[in-house]
């Protein structure tokens, strides 16, 4: 039975400068700052302690420092996804969720109701951002059946996975924590995905994590 599933370790990019501030990042490509590096050194210490087969990143630079700092700990090369990339913002990057009220008050309200139809000028649908993650994480795991693999994104990214594997609608307003840095966990089979643990931030007692509304998302309705 173990050799048709796929043990799945799902992880949030540390903290970055623009979650402090609370400015939709989305494709922007934002580094870490110096409490992300040193939480990507403390969940790289923690999943190496696990046997892990492979270690798939988004290639935006949050991801793919907290990605490496993973690859070193546990000896494994890591392998770049773009289709693990944040939800494209378009116009909306690099802006707060004050700003956007302010300047976009349509926006913002189709946004915080999770329109599935609504995509931000330059940016993505929720329902082509939901596709493309839910679609790249399946292709992944299907690649290593009776393996454990992590894979490193975003905090849509990960909303995207949780709803998959609970079944929860798009248009559900989320109650579940998505912090920088924690430690998800999934399983794949051919049947689909299910969920057997969430939002573990024990290793980062010292700072905690800031919640996925600090990257990319309206505070949730």
């Amino acid at each position: 039975m173990t050799d048709a599933v796929t043990r799945l370790i799902a992880v949030r990019h540390g903290e970055t400068a623009w979650n402090r501030e609370s400015r939709i990042q989305g494709h922007t490509d934002i580094p870490l700052n110096d409490v992300g590096l040193w939480q990507a050194a403390r969940v790289g210490a923690a999943v190496a302690q696990e046997t892990i087969h492979a270690v798939y990143s988004s290639d935006l630079q949050r991801a793919r420092l907290t990605a490496q700092a993973i690859g070193r700990a546990a000896g494994v090369p890591v392998q770049l996804d773009e289709g693990l990339r944040e939800r494209h913002f378009g116009e909306l990057e690099g802006l707060t969720h004050d700003e956007i009220h302010s300047r976009w008050p349509d926006q913002a309200r189709r946004w915080k109701q999770r329109d599935p139809a609504y995509g931000p000028t330059g940016g993505e649908t929720l329902t082509a951002f939901y596709d493309r993650c839910v679609g790249n994480l399946m292709r992944l795991a299907h690649r290593h059946l009776g393996q454990t693999i992590v894979v490193v994104a975003h905090g849509g990214v990960l909303d995207c996975f949780y709803r998959a594997a609970n079944g929860i609608d798009l248009t559900a307003p989320r109650s579940w924590t998505i912090g920088n840095a924690t430690i998800n966990r999934l399983l794949y089979s051919p049947d689909g995905l299910t969920m057997i643990g969430w939002a573990d931030d024990g290793h980062l007692a010292a700072t905690g994590a800031l919640d996925e509304s600090s990257d990319g998302a309206l505070a949730p309705a």
